[in-house]
């Protein structure tokens, strides 16, 4: 299959592809792509609008591109507030690890378990020094984090936001 074709099997069922030139100059260079999947395991199930990023994974797989699902253990411990009005509850240990083999089993049910290479957020994250934290920290503003919707709405509503959530 040419790379044009790999491409409007991706494009199927997709609303836009922001670099959909870049995406198929790396098909053609590369052949395989790495396509990865992020969820925090926050609640002991996956969602519906889940399974619509799942699917189109699965199309990638039988592409033969490499799938990377990735769990935000560490971040669900902070209690990371990604698009939330209040902030997350940090969840325990346990009740990430239940949370995360519950979402493998689910999301094993669209993927291909062979084809799929998860991770752990926590693996490079719980490594970090607290001035490796501080430089990255130097590369954002408070104010460019109060611009995206979720925290500009907190902040003008007066709820709070942890040091923690930028």
């Amino acid at each position: 299959m040419n790379p044009e074709e790999h491409l409007s099997i991706i494009k199927k069922n997709t609303v836009e592809i922001v670099q959909e030139k870049e995406l198929l100059i790396k098909i053609r260079r590369k052949g395989s792509l790495k396509v990865k999947f992020g969820v925090d395991p926050t609640t002991s199930d996956i969602h519906l609008g889940h399974s619509v990023v799942l699917l189109k994974l699965k199309s990638f797989q039988e592409l033969g591109h490499q799938v990377v699902l990735l769990i935000g253990d560490f971040t669900s411990k902070i209690g990371d507030p990604s698009g939330r009005v209040k902030t997350r509850k940090p969840l325990s240990s346990e009740e990430i690890e239940i949370n995360a083999k519950t979402y493998r089993e689910q999301a094993f049910k669209i993927l291909d378990p062979e084809r799929t290479l998860v991770l752990y957020n926590s693996q490079w994250l719980k490594k970090m020094s607290f001035s490796r934290v501080l430089k990255l920290a130097s590369h954002y503003t408070v104010a460019r984090m109060l611009e995206r919707d979720d925290f500009q709405m907190r902040y003008q509503r007066k709820y709070p936001i942890g040091l923690h959530e930028f």
